[in-house]
């Protein structure tokens, strides 16, 4: 009889990651802050600590064979819409003439809160922007992230319970999706 297959659920993955990467930053803080290392340094540091965590967590779902299934919303019916307007509808701002005197001065005063006004519903809508724009690459990540592990994952059924083909798989992955950011930290160091 066929042993039943473990899955994982995407989100779990996910928020998995999301820990990882905290743990990361608050260890490259702390451990950090008493000695002056180069940005450099602290990403070789932060990329050890995350291929440290995806081999063990590559290495164990291999080993105990745990395939992946994809439990977060679908986003089909994502549609963007024109929320900026287009250029050229604004008044030219700078030619707005107030006059002298008393007129002048309440008109003056009338535009500065309108100014007010419109300065902090462009704030509102470019914090909006900017959430927006931050869900979209945590969306990006994760579609990134857990293809990337699904594709791990699917040889989970040849390397169940043999924890060398588990490891070595898991290496090869780990060299495999970091070991381009390593070379592009080493590059950028190069060329500076």
């Amino acid at each position: 009889m066929k042993a039943k297959q473990t899955y994982l659920k995407g989100k779990s993955v996910f928020i998995v990651s999301i820990l990882v990467l905290v743990v990361t930053i608050l260890t490259v803080y702390f451990t950090g802050e008493n000695y002056n290392r180069t940005v450099t340094s602290n990403l070789y540091f932060s990329l050890a600590i995350i291929g440290i965590f995806l081999f063990l967590f590559m290495t164990y779902g291999l080993y105990k064979g745990i395939a992946l299934t994809d439990n977060f919303p679908k986003f089909k019916n994502f549609k963007t819409g024109n929320i900026i307007a287009q250029s050229g509808t604004f008044p030219d701002l700078r030619s707005i003439e107030v006059g002298d005197g008393i007129v002048g001065l309440i008109m003056s005063i009338l535009l500065w809160i309108g100014m007010t006004i419109v300065v902090f519903i462009l704030l509102i809508l470019l914090e909006a922007v900017f959430w927006i724009s931050i869900f979209i690459i945590l969306a990006m990540l994760y579609w990134v992230f857990f293809r990337a592990l699904k594709l791990v994952f699917s040889k989970g059924e040849q390397t169940k319970g043999d924890l060398g083909a588990s490891a070595s798989y898991s290496i090869a992955y780990t060299v495999f999706y970091l070991g381009w950011i390593f070379g592009i930290v080493y590059l950028s160091a190069l060329l500076r």
